[in-house]
């Protein structure tokens, strides 16, 4: 089975063209060999390893399907060896936010922005609102 058929008919695409577009791109590998050609085919057993979002996807092939079925039918396509993504607890996510700066709401409104340049500027000097 061609490889864009096989990733629409598993649903990790919406369409057949999305999955030829990225294959397309070379995204693609199949047992660690870049693939550049839709027509490649598929066989049970292969290991394919594919951007999707932001994730590294790593899917080994189990089997062919006749036609894209339902998720559930989906499912028993492939087994999916992507690693699981880093911990995102509130350990991880305290680190990062103790260090930002807390960014302003948007632009400044009238009285804010008076007083920033009261703030900024020196009493008598040109430029400042008296």
């Amino acid at each position: 089975m061609r490889a864009d058929k096989w990733l629409w008919h598993a649903r990790f695409f919406r369409s057949r063209s999305l999955a030829a577009r990225m294959l397309k791109a070379g995204q693609l590998r199949i047992n660690t060999e870049p693939v550049r050609k839709s027509a490649r085919q598929l066989v049970a057993g292969d290991v394919l390893t594919f951007p999707q979002g932001r994730r590294i996807r790593v899917i080994r092939v189990v089997a062919l399907s006749e036609r894209r079925g339902p998720p559930d039918e989906a499912a028993t396509l492939y087994i999916d060896l992507t690693p699981p993504p880093p911990p995102s607890g509130e350990t991880a996510g305290a680190e990062e936010t103790d260090t930002a700066a807390p960014r302003p709401p948007g632009r400044p409104g009238r009285n804010q922005r008076r007083s920033l340049i009261r703030f900024k500027t020196r009493p008598g000097e040109a430029g400042g609102l008296e």
